[in-house]
């Protein structure tokens, strides 16, 4: 007779894996996105300022997006099935970095766009060092989460 301490349920292995896949997709949109894009948007031939700044618009309200689902789904996951302290810390910290970076930082980087293109701002911006800052921690966190995850899926599949 097997115990479901030794066998994991369907549902159980699938709340793992969904604690894998969400981190590593969640990493792979704010590498892409966030330091590869980004930064070589505005190095391609033929875009201009406020043409960049339209995409770059666009381009992260549209990332802010799929960053809250993916939260939402890590949240309800860790609701449903149950989390460990450390996994509860690290989710309440990609939350935090999440609200700060779309409730405190895009306003501030709208209202510096609104002011670029208008010809009312020159030189850098604080709040792009801000929202770089937090995405680098955001990075961080989702590693630590996406470790967290791989050593439970590996002690439990004993793959």
């Amino acid at each position: 007779m097997t115990s479901s301490l030794q066998t994991p349920s369907t549902g159980a292995k699938w709340a793992v894996a969904a604690r894998i896949y969400i981190p590593a997709l969640w990493l792979g949109l704010i590498i892409g996105i966030s330091f590869i894009e980004a930064p070589l948007k505005f190095t391609a031939p033929g875009i201009t300022i406020p043409l960049g700044l339209g995409i770059g618009r666009r381009v992260f309200f549209a990332m802010n997006m799929v960053e809250i689902l993916f939260f939402i789904a890590l949240l309800a996951g860790s609701l449903k099935h149950g989390a460990g302290k450390a996994w509860s810390w690290g989710v309440g910290l990609v939350g935090l970095m999440l609200l700060l970076k779309t409730a405190a930082i895009r306003p501030g980087l709208s209202a510096r766009t609104d002011a670029v293109l208008a010809g009312n701002s020159d030189g850098g911006s604080l709040w792009h060092y801000a929202y770089i800052g937090v995405e680098f921690c955001l990075t961080l966190a989702l590693v630590a989460l996406l470790v967290m995850a791989a050593k439970r899926w590996i002690g439990i599949t004993g793959r």
